[in-house]
């Protein structure tokens, strides 16, 4: 089972050339397994008033490349394909030597006319095996000198509709190309897009809760709500063990989970030895995560949701961590806001009712229902930090108010990419 030990250095510093933010967006097939990260970037620059200024999402220029290539991309897009959404100027540069080809593929954006340097350049780069795709801003035969170098097209389809996209579609298709549907954020704007057609998609459609009427909880996940009942009320360990003993199956992931390099050096072999060698804010915190492992049947369409889920967590925790140094309380709480903030999507039930049979703090409460206090405000931040929006101004802000820098917050993503696509590999193993 997957180790979730925490470890942060906070005195860790690195001077980037440029000041940006990022995000990393999931993207999906037609089955919502996790096929790659978009990596989006923005300007964060204060005027001589102070306050940030920017915010919309552009193509990654050569000095951002440069700082991501130097400075953790292999932690960024881990395991996975990353695409980078470039301009000509970036294009152009001699940054793409510092790049792994086979991990990433290079989008187009705002691409000029189509002069032989372009083309050979693209060419050039097709050659030393990075893959290319388009991002659809211009007409069809301003861009068809470059149909026989791409794979695939971008296509925001948030504003088109079905009646614009299906000859998109269709004369794409045509030419062998793959379909990436942009700004994809509802399950029925997802079916639609699959209908139409589109291979890939980007978007928080799979976060987006969907309740259903006399929901039940699985008996899997009743037993792990009903021990995270008895640590959140400080249950002796007679009882809490008597709890586990009662699944067999959670203990034995519980066993899995101790005998790890991370946890224990000796083999532990008794349920009581267990509790003792995980202590109950890690046990608490593993339980967290275990929900979202128990989730998906075939373990695909939950893994999004998981990554997601424990990104905020973690990301969560280190803020607070970095804020608040030595105050350990203040950092579990984030982690515990940030993964619980969407078991109303794993559970398709209303964050209210879970909290019914989930006991937490009126903090946590408060962060999970109306985005209040200290906790809702870091839990803000955290979903600021996915860019569901064409710009991040509200990001911005949130970063300002508390005191944080970009290479900061930048940081700290790298930290909490690696640490939860680790958890998320280790879940579904």
């Amino acid at each position: 089972m997957m180790s979730i030990s925490v470890t942060f250095n906070s005195s860790h510093r690195v001077l980037l050339g440029s000041d940006f933010f990022m995000a990393r967006r999931p993207v999906v097939d037609r089955s919502q397994r996790l096929v790659a990260h978009e990596l989006m970037f923005s300007d964060a620059v204060r005027d001589n008033r102070g306050p940030f200024v920017g915010g919309e999402e552009q193509p990654a220029s050569a000095s951002v490349i440069a700082d991501v290539c130097e400075y953790g991309l292999a932690r960024v897009i881990g395991d996975q394909v990353g695409i980078l959404y470039i301009d000509a100027e970036a294009l152009m540069s001699d940054i793409f030597g510092f790049l792994p080809p086979q991990q990433i593929i290079l989008e187009l954006a705002n691409m000029p006319a189509c002069t032989p340097a372009i083309l050979e350049r693209l060419s050039a780069l097709r050659g030393q095996g990075f893959r290319l795709a388009l991002t659809l801003n211009a007409e069809m035969h301003e861009i068809a000198p470059l149909l026989p170098l791409i794979e695939g097209v971008r296509v925001d389809v948030s504003h088109r509709t079905d009646e614009e996209l299906a000859p998109i579609c269709s004369m794409f298709k045509a030419h062998g190309k793959m379909l990436l549907a942009e700004h994809v954020e509802s399950m029925q704007s997802f079916r639609r897009c699959a209908d139409l057609g589109f291979d890939f998609f980007q978007g928080y459609f799979f976060s987006e809760p969907q309740i259903l009427a006399g929901k039940k909880l699985s008996a899997s996940q009743l037993s792990v709500i009903e021990l995270m009942a008895l640590l959140a009320s400080d249950a002796d360990d007679a009882l809490i063990e008597h709890s586990i003993k009662g699944d067999v199956a959670l203990g034995l992931n519980l066993l899995r989970f101790v005998n790890t390099p991370a946890i224990s050096a000796h083999r532990i072999e008794s349920l009581r030895q267990a509790l003792i060698a995980v202590g109950r804010n890690q046990l608490q915190r593993w339980l967290q995560v275990l929900l979202y492992a128990e989730g998906g049947i075939d373990g695909s369409a939950v893994v999004p949701l998981m990554a997601q889920a424990t990104t905020r967590g973690r990301l969560m925790e280190l803020v607070a961590q970095k804020l608040r140094p030595g105050n350990r309380s203040i950092a579990d709480t984030a982690f515990t806001v940030g993964i619980m903030s969407l078991m109303d999507t794993l559970f398709s039930m209303p964050m209210t009712d879970i909290l019914k049979q989930i006991p937490v703090v009126d903090e946590v409460a408060a962060a999970l229902l109306h985005r209040e206090g200290y906790f809702g405000k870091l839990l803000a931040m955290a979903e600021q930090t996915e860019w569901r929006q064409r710009n991040n101004e509200q990001l911005l802000q949130s970063v300002a108010e508390l005191n944080l820098s970009c290479n900061d917050l930048y940081l700290l993503q790298l930290a909490t990419f690696e640490w939860s696509d680790k958890v998320t590999r280790s879940a579904h193993k």
